[in-house]
């Protein structure tokens, strides 16, 4: 790891994988894909300092203050929730398998306690909401009561993963950082495929970094959202055309999406810190789902972060879209807001276009992407 790049969160990259199979277990524990996702991302140390599933004075310290209980900022409550008939065959000391949803073993973990969660305050706390209408409050109730935690130890981090090329875990972001002598990496966190607004965020930030790191979230998301396999095929094409390969790069994010707007705005920080990225756009609603969040309240929250919490810089950025009058991108802060004057696009006027075979105007989206998508709509 080169001593020029960021500090992981907490000082030192975690690793848990390398672990044998055949240990002895006194139980088994299928895990959701939720956790699945979790389970990966604490293993290549993408969620350092966790080492394991949480305990419950970080579960409460966290739910109230977004730190761990020893004052590490941390925003989200990474839990492994059972039900009640896996909770009662496992005690604190066991060490329990845990296997993917058809039953393949993925790593294990010694269970150093149980406890039960509180569901309504943390979706207040962690949400803000307990709206069951909210994709990520939907899947915390329908979770299990009790919680184990402990450590975990990897075997395989998951059966059949996509994207091998691009999934790259932050030991190795930091080394393809190292290679091509970048000091400091802007990431920008995305979960649908790039338009114009978006690339003109990241080719602003590019012009304050050495380097550019597009990293869509992978994991698992709510449905509706576009498919892993189209929404790469995009940023693939988009790279390859619009940007310049010397200083951008492209990799995943296996994390699950928990649309917790504000909060998961810093966890997506906190997980590219550890990547190796010095700096994260944070954009309007980011990680935001319905009407649930403000439009900066994302931004807001990093400002009441204590001093020193998180090495890595938010660059926050304003609602853009294309100007008809200035003949490009623009915001409130670069140029007038005249009436009629920006192109805006609804999610949905979009999506009517592209299962009409209509592509979107070029100050949307590049006509390239565009084509992907109306492909992708005609074959679903």
């Amino acid at each position: 790891m080169g001593s020029t790049l960021i500090q992981p969160h907490g000082g030192k990259l975690v690793d848990r994988t390398g672990a044998s199979d055949g240990q002895a277990t006194t139980a088994s524990v299928t895990l959701t894909q939720w956790q699945q996702c979790d389970f990966e991302m604490i293993g290549i140390g993408a969620m350092s300092p966790l080492e394991g599933f949480m305990g419950e004075a970080d579960y409460n310290s966290v739910c109230d203050n977004m730190t761990l209980a020893n004052g590490t900022v941390w925003p989200l409550p990474i839990t492994l929730a059972v039900d009640n008939d896996t909770a009662g065959k496992v005690n604190a000391g066991d060490k329990v398998a845990l296997n993917d949803g058809e039953g393949r073993l993925l790593g294990y973990m010694t269970v150093s306690e149980k406890f039960t969660q509180d569901k309504k305050r943390q979706a207040t706390k962690a949400f803000g909401t307990e709206d069951i209408a909210h994709p990520g409050v939907k899947v915390l109730m329908e979770s299990g009561d009790t919680c184990l935690a402990g450590p975990i130890d990897v075997v395989t981090l998951r059966h059949g993963p996509m994207f091998t090329d691009h999934r790259l875990t932050p030991a190795q972001t930091r080394a393809a950082f190292d290679k091509r002598g970048w000091k400091t990496v802007v990431a920008f966190q995305t979960r649908n495929p790039i338009h114009r607004a978006h690339e003109y965020l990241t080719k602003c930030a590019q012009e304050m970094t050495d380097g550019l790191l597009i990293h869509p979230l992978m994991g698992a998301t709510k449905d509706g959202d576009i498919s892993p396999e189209i929404r790469m095929e995009c940023y693939e094409v988009l790279l390859e055309k619009y940007y310049h390969p010397d200083h951008t790069m492209l990799a995943i994010m296996p994390a699950a999406m928990r649309y917790a707007g504000p909060r998961e705005a810093i966890m997506h920080a906190v997980l590219r810190q550890n990547y190796g990225c010095s700096h994260i756009i944070i954009g309007r609603d980011h990680a935001g789902v319905g009407s649930y969040y403000g439009t900066y309240d994302a931004q807001n929250l990093f400002d009441t972060l204590p001093e020193g919490g998180l090495k890595i810089v938010p660059l926050k950025f304003e609602h853009t879209a294309w100007s008809k009058a200035a003949g490009g991108m623009v915001s409130n802060k670069t140029f007038p807001n005249i009436e009629g004057d920006r192109i805006f696009l609804s999610g949905t006027k979009v999506r009517e276009m592209l299962v009409a075979g209509e592509r979107p105007p070029i100050e949307f989206t590049r006509a390239e992407v565009a084509d992907i998508l109306i492909r992708s709509m005609k074959n679903s």
